[in-house]
């Protein structure tokens, strides 16, 4: 087997340098999907189930991907076609996903446009990020792969910090709020923009780097030099191959499990924890069922004939939540009867009162349509640059770490103690330590995790092993997204009536903690155990 070479810098530059592109994408998403949906109408208690998407989507499309293009040979490359087609859907979607609440749709059918849309663009984020993990365990030799990493962790970083600010600071010449239910120009131009810088990364990596033919691939990988994989090659199933798995490739994907958890509802409930305790971002009463005579009537029913709807003296044709308080309501059921003007109160004199039969029950959320809760999500995205420059910082750092482990586990600690000081700040500007914290264990979980397994890979699939690693970051999202509805309940609610979602932050902060032990029982193996 011929030994890799030593590859110049800008040679490992290029490997990752449209992953700047690609991350801005991804930032975005992490940082304003939340908003977005907020701000269209959806409830703060249900979203978390709207992050159920984006990791599904990776659980299924990284492995694919990893498979298929270890098996793919063509006049494009073997890993660079699958960027060219995620990063074409990206494009499209992300000049959709934004403008979802000002389609003139109804809240329902805007938030189901919303949640196909981040279903896609999150497939195509996936799709397109891919490749360039790949390339590196293609490319470079195990000397290098720690630098090669780094590299990519500091153009993830880069991407993610333009990303993040670019609501801020187009809200020097936009907008930064809108007509309630409808996103601010400041969110809809960042997508815009985003797209606009994906589409020339996309163009620069296709034009400086050039894939190995199959011969010249074997010949670095040990495979007998062959133009097309061999029969025996193209049975062997996912399940075998990942039988074959070393060692590491549990170990890291059990702190992993703790990690992407934590961060999960970091990106879900940021946004509002931040509104509500360092914004004092007003509440709003939002209805969400109607009870006639013991029938439940949930918004997804309201509209379907059995129960029209008056406000203001005309019918309704979209569902009624976050109507201010004295709002003249008119209901009128057809079987029961019913009919009559309801004036909304303080949710607290609502709630459990009965008037002819009605009963209206309601939550009551932070007003995502004030100006308040709208600097508090261009805020978010400021903390999360800080974050990021952060973990380009403590990269640096890491690297120092002779022991890995050691480094490994102390990022996590630090992550740990940044998102639990969030319940004690309420200053905007001191939250900047917290992110600032947690970008600290940002930085270990892009760089050592990968690090860690490639240096324990080797043969013919690469790919196939690191598509399946990607699960280790989708499932614990998954889980934690199914799960966090149920947790935020637990926690009892703030003197408005609104959830203290700053307790999810504490959570995360705890699940860092449980993944700094798991480090612990990661031993680094090298060679070629995966062949």
């Amino acid at each position: 087997m011929k030994s890799k070479p030593d590859l110049g810098f800008w040679k490992l530059w290029n490997l990752s340098f449209g992953f700047f592109g690609v991350q801005i994408a991804y930032a975005l998403q992490s940082a304003q999907v939340s908003r977005i949906f907020s701000t269209i109408g959806a409830d703060p208690h249900s979203l978390s189930y709207f992050w159920i998407l984006p990791p599904l989507m990776g659980l299924i499309v990284q492995p694919i991907i990893g498979t298929l293009s270890d098996k793919t040979w063509n006049r494009f490359g073997r890993r660079l076609p699958y960027l060219l087609i995620g990063a074409s859907v990206a494009i499209i979607v992300m000049c959709f996903l934004p403008n979802a609440g000002s389609l003139g749709l109804s809240v329902s059918a805007a938030i189901l446009f919303g949640l196909i849309m981040l279903m896609f663009l999150d497939t195509s984020i996936n799709m397109a990020m891919q490749p360039f993990k790949m390339l590196v365990g293609d490319f470079v030799n195990e000397k290098q792969k720690g630098l090669a990493y780094s590299i990519q962790s500091f153009l993830c970083n880069a991407g993610s910090l333009v990303g993040y600010v670019a609501p801020i600071i187009l809200a020097l010449f936009l907008s930064n709020t809108a007509p309630e239910g409808e996103v601010p120009p400041t969110v809809i131009w960042s997508f815009y923009l985003g797209a606009i810088i994906l589409v020339l990364c996309v163009i620069y990596t296709f034009a400086k780097v050039k894939e190995m033919p199959p011969k010249e691939y074997a010949e670095y990988h040990g495979l007998e030099q062959k133009m097309e994989p061999s029969p025996e090659d193209k049975k062997e199933g996912i399940v075998k191959i990942l039988a074959k798995a070393p060692k590491v490739f549990w170990t890291v994907g059990l702190v992993q499990f703790f990690c992407w958890s934590a961060f999960l509802y970091m990106w879900t409930y940021s946004t509002d924890a931040i509104a509500g305790r360092a914004f004092h971002t007003p509440a709003v009463d939002m209805v969400d069922a109607i009870n006639i005579n013991g029938q439940t009537y949930h918004e997804k029913n309201l509209f379907q004939g059995q129960m029209p709807i008056v406000l203001n003296g005309q019918i309704q044709e979209e569902n009624i939540s976050k109507v201010e308080p004295s709002t003249p309501l008119t209901i009128a059921h057809s079987a029961t009867e019913h009919a009559g003007t309801w004036n909304f109160v303080q949710s607290q004199e609502v709630q459990g009162t009965a008037w002819e039969g009605i009963t209206l029950h309601n939550t009551t959320v932070l007003n995502a349509a004030s100006a308040q809760y709208q600097e508090a999500g261009n805020w978010y995205g400021v903390l999360l640059a800080i974050q990021a420059i952060a973990a380009l910082v403590w990269a640096l750092v890491l690297a120092k770490f002779s022991n890995r482990r050691m480094g490994y586990c102390v990022s996590l600690l630090i992550g740990a103690a940044g998102f639990i000081s969030t319940y004690f700040f309420t200053n905007p500007w001191l939250l900047s330590i917290s992110y600032a914290l947690v970008g600290c264990a940002w930085a270990a979980m892009l760089a050592m995790p990968f690090t860690i397994l490639t240096n324990a890979l080797g043969g013919n699939h690469i790919g196939t092993y690191l598509g399946l690693f990607n699960c280790t970051i989708c499932i614990p999202q998954i889980i934690a997204a199914i799960c966090g509805g149920a947790i935020l309940s637990i926690f009892p609610l703030a003197a408005n009536g609104t959830y203290q979602t700053v307790w999810m932050l504490v959570v995360a902060g705890v699940l860092l903690a449980i993944g700094a032990c798991a480090v612990w029982n990661v031993k680094e193996t090298y060679g070629s155990q995966s062949k």
